[in-house]
């Protein structure tokens, strides 16, 4: 199948008081609706690239799959409105109580495209085993790496990156978007693609960490979750609950550890 021909960026004439590029890139973002076997899940305003990866890895993160093996493809067509992912699954291997049979509005920033009703955020999650511990100098090199993987950024500057890093810092993998769990999400189903769903490793993103972010890192079997900033207070007792070491960046170029006492210099 041909792959989408929508481009993720434009270029645009700018005016500032102080010196820019000239013709700044514009990031595009997209209607996208996520279903399966034909009948529609969510639809997500995304960047229009690695929507397969995306599709994958929502499905996987929100728990609608328990892995990657159970998916059979998925189908992404171009329409006039947007694009559409149909994620191919036996009937029986599709969590019918985390599919939602109408339509979900997911927007880029909020991150609860998969909660119906408040009372889902409550809902016990399941603690990460676990795993290796994270070396303050891995993190601080992934972070400062980060960046030099971002090339849709550095030309628009208004996209987040997701990381999958090895234990000693070394990012192998990154997914870009307009939104930060879109992009985390792509990672995810990007690793599911490469069969690479046993690494041990960490994930890095260029965002503030949120509390979806430490849910979908949970579901991902990440050893820690590294941001650009601080934790809400909200992530950070979910981090807690699920045993996932949330680490940031701090005064000085310091890595600031917040959960849980695992991770520690």
């Amino acid at each position: 199948m041909a792959s989408p021909s929508i481009p993720v960026s434009r270029r645009a004439s700018v005016y500032s008081s102080a010196p820019v590029p000239r013709g700044w890139g514009i990031a595009e973002e997209v209607p996208v609706e996520i279903g399966f076997n034909g009948t529609a899940w969510t639809v997500m305003m995304a960047t229009p690239a690695d929507i397969e990866d995306l599709a994958i890895g929502l499905a996987l993160t929100e728990g609608a799959v328990a892995g990657g093996r159970d998916i059979d493809g998925v189908d992404v067509r171009q329409w006039p409105e947007g694009l559409t992912a149909d994620i191919r699954i036996a009937p029986e291997l599709l969590r019918s109580e985390r599919v939602h049979r109408r339509a979900l509005d997911g927007r880029t920033g909020c991150g609860l495209c998969g909660i119906e009703k408040l009372a889902d955020l409550q809902a016990p999650p399941v603690a990460v085993p676990p795993g290796p511990v994270i070396a303050p100098t891995a993190i601080r090199a992934a972070l400062g790496a980060l960046p030099d993987h971002q090339h849709l950024n550095r030309e628009t500057r208004s996209v987040h990156g997701a990381a999958w890093c090895r234990t000693d810092g070394e990012i192998i993998l990154v997914r870009e978007d307009v939104g930060r769990h879109n992009a985390l999400d792509k990672l995810a189903g990007a690793r599911l693609r490469h069969g690479e769903t046993t690494d041990e490793g960490f994930v890095v993103m260029s965002s503030r960490c949120s509390f979806e972010l430490v849910f979908k890192a949970a579901r991902m079997r990440a050893a820690l979750l590294a941001a650009q900033s601080a934790p809400t207070g909200r992530a950070l007792d979910l981090a807690q609950r699920l045993s996932l070491p949330i680490a940031a960046t701090g005064s000085r170029g310091a890595i600031v550890f917040f959960a849980p006492e695992r991770a520690d210099e």
